[in-house]
C-alpha cells in the first residue's frame, strides 16, 4: 500500500539548464525561436513534398514522415520546458512524466528506422537503378513505415509498463530539463534492474539494426560508385546521399555525445546542454540539410512559396477592389 501511495503522489521537478532568475528569459526566447523555426521548417517539408508532384517519390515519402516525427519528437518536450519557464515552476506530474517517456522513445525510435529505410532506398536507387520502381513501391514503402511504427509502439509500450512499477519519492528532482528515461530510472526508490536490462537490450537491438542496415547501404552505394567510370555520373548518385549522411551524421553523433557526456564527466549540467543538441539542434537542422543540399525541394519550396504570395496577393488585392467600390458607393 505503501509503494502505491509513493507512485500516486509521485510530482516530479525538472530542475533544468539554470536556477539564474536572469537567464531565463534568455532561455525561454532562445528555445521559443529554435522550437518555431523546427515546426515551421518540418511543416514547409511536408507541404511542399505533398503539394508537388515531382516529388511524389518513395525517398520524398520517407523524408516527410521523417519531418513529422522530428516536429513530433520536439513537441513532445520543449512547450511543457517553456511553460515552466514561463511559470516559473518546475514540477511535472507523474503521468506527465511518463508520458513524455513514452513518446520520447516512439519518436526517437523512428528517427533511427526512417534513416534506416532512407539508406536502403538510396541503395537501391543508386546500385540497381532498373529495378528500382519495382522493389521499392507503394506497397513496400507503406508496409516499412507501419511496421517501424508497430514495433517502437510496443517497444515503448513495455518500459512504461514496466516504469509504473517503480515507486518514487513524493517529490522528486530530475536534473534535467525533461523526463529522459534514464534520469528517471537513477531517481527511482525500487530495483530498477529489469527494466535497465529490457532497457539495455532494446537499445542495443533497436541501435544495432538499423546502424547496421545504414552502414551496408553506404559501403554497396561506395562500391557501386568506384564502379562508375563517369566522373558526372558518380557526383550526381552521390549527390542524393549527402544530405542523408548529414542527417545521420548529426542525429548519431548528438546521440553519442549526450552518452558520452553522461558517462565521462557525471555532471548532469553537462547532460542537459548535451540533451540539448541532440532533442532541439538536430530536429532544426534536418529541413535546412534537406532544402539547403537538395536542388528537387528548394525548386519544390520557392513553388510552393511562390503560391503562396500569389494567394495572398490576390486575396489583398480583392478586398482592396471591395473596400473601393464600398467608398465609390458612398
Amino acid at each position: 500500500m505503501e509503494a502505491e501511495n509513493l507512485t500516486e503522489l509521485s510530482e516530479f521537478l525538472l530542475l533544468g539548464l539554470s536556477d539564474d532568475p536572469e537567464l531565463q528569459p534568455v532561455l525561454f526566447g532562445l528555445f521559443l525561436s529554435m522550437y518555431l523555426v523546427t515546426v515551421l521548417g518540418n511543416l514547409l517539408i511536408i507541404l511542399a513534398v505533398s503539394s508537388d508532384s515531382h516529388l511524389h517519390t518513395p525517398m520524398y515519402f520517407f523524408l516527410s514522415n521523417l519531418s513529422f516525427v522530428d516536429t513530433c519528437f520536439i513537441s513532445t518536450t520543449v512547450p511543457k520546458m517553456l511553460v515552466n519557464i514561463q511559470a516559473r515552476s518546475k514540477d511535472i506530474s507523474y503521468m506527465g512524466c511518463l508520458t513524455q517517456v513514452y513518446f520520447l522513445m516512439m519518436f526517437a525510435g523512428m528517427d533511427t528506422f526512417l534513416l534506416a529505410v532512407i539508406a536502403y532506398d538510396r541503395f537501391v536507387a543508386i546500385c540497381h537503378p532498373l529495378q528500382y520502381m519495382v522493389i521499392i513501391n507503394p506497397h513496400l514503402c507503406g508496409l516499412l513505415v507501419l511496421a517501424s511504427w508497430f514495433i517502437i509502439f510496443w517497444v515503448s509500450l513495455v518500459h512504461i509498463l514496466l516504469m509504473k512499477r517503480l515507486t518514487f519519492s513524493t517529490v522528486t528532482e530530475i536534473p534535467h530539463f525533461f523526463c529522459e528515461l534514464a534520469q528517471v530510472l537513477k531517481v527511482a526508490r525500487s530495483d530498477t534492474l529489469l527494466i535497465n536490462i529490457v532497457l539495455y537490450v532494446a537499445t542495443a537491438l533497436l541501435g544495432m539494426f538499423p546502424v547496421a542496415g545504414i552502414l551496408f547501404s553506404y559501403s554497396q552505394i561506395v562500391s557501386s560508385l568506384m564502379g562508375m567510370s563517369s566522373t558526372e555520373g558518380k557526383y550526381k548518385a552521390f549527390s542524393t546521399c549527402g544530405s542523408h549522411l548529414c542527417v545521420v551524421s548529426l542525429f548519431y553523433g548528438t546521440g553519442l555525445g549526450v552518452y558520452l557526456s553522461s558517462a565521462v564527466t557525471h555532471s548532469s549540467q553537462s547532460s542537459s546542454t548535451a540533451s540539448v543538441m541532440y532533442a532541439m539542434v538536430t530536429p532544426m537542422l534536418n529541413p535546412f540539410i534537406y532544402s539547403l543540399r537538395n536542388k528537387d525541394v528548394k525548386g519544390a519550396l520557392g513553388r510552393l512559396l511562390s503560391r503562396a504570395a500569389s494567394c495572398l496577393l490576390r486575396d489583398t488585392t480583392s478586398e482592396l477592389r471591395g473596400c473601393y467600390g464600398s467608398l465609390k458607393q458612398m
